[in-house]
């Protein structure tokens, strides 16, 4: 398994909104020493933000990129690196939906139920141009859809009715001042008021 590195600074996480969240993002065609650095700080981006995955665009950076540590259905621990990703999800009878509590860290706090399959691959290359392919199951295959839409401009709120995405954005204004402007640098407020929620945080 890549290690993912260590040495990154904590970025500041873009709101859904902001244009950058909701446009086709730009393909990764350079992979020197810039996008290693951008790969070190969203590291350290989500780990400050107690997330499972995180996409360029939520720090702001308009790239088909994202980074992930999470855990698939039987507790196994998947951590990687994923430019141009391309989604493969089971058609058919092949395929079974998991309605999960889902939440987006660029909407912090507020989850509700969103159905997908619960099985997912993406292929793509790593921060290197590397040839990589990541198949799982569970929480694994949310984060892989949740983060891949975000490199095409799709939120999660796009893919659940008009009722749940409703209460998912009274939900979100009602936490929104405990989370600074540049959450995660600075650090959520009452963060003992937070249920730690059981869904994909990403």
């Amino acid at each position: 398994m890549p290690t993912l590195p260590t040495n990154g600074s904590v970025l500041p996480i873009t709101r859904w909104g902001e244009d950058v969240m909701h446009r086709l993002n730009k393909p990764v065609t350079e992979f020197g020493e810039d996008l290693h650095k951008l790969v070190a700080d969203m590291v350290a981006t989500m780990n400050a933000a107690e997330g499972v995955g995180l996409a360029a665009n939520q720090v702001g950076v308009d790239l088909q990129l994202f980074v992930f540590d999470c855990p698939d259905k039987d507790g196994v621990q998947h951590q990687g690196v994923v430019c141009n990703p391309v989604v493969e999800i089971p058609e058919g009878k092949d395929r079974q939906l998991d309605e999960g509590e889902e939440g987006c860290l660029s909407l912090p706090g507020a989850f509700t139920k969103c159905i997908r399959p619960d099985w997912a691959r993406v292929t793509g290359v790593d921060e290197n141009g590397e040839p990589v392919s990541y198949e799982g199951t569970g929480l694994f295959a949310r984060c892989l859809q949740h983060e891949t839409d975000h490199t095409q401009g799709t939120v999660f709120g796009d893919r659940i009715s008009r009722k749940y995405r409703k209460r998912l954005y009274a939900e979100a204004e009602e936490l929104a001042p405990d989370y600074p402007s540049d959450w995660p640098v600075s650090p959520m407020l009452h963060p003992e008021d937070h249920q730690e929620e059981e869904g994909l945080n990403a």
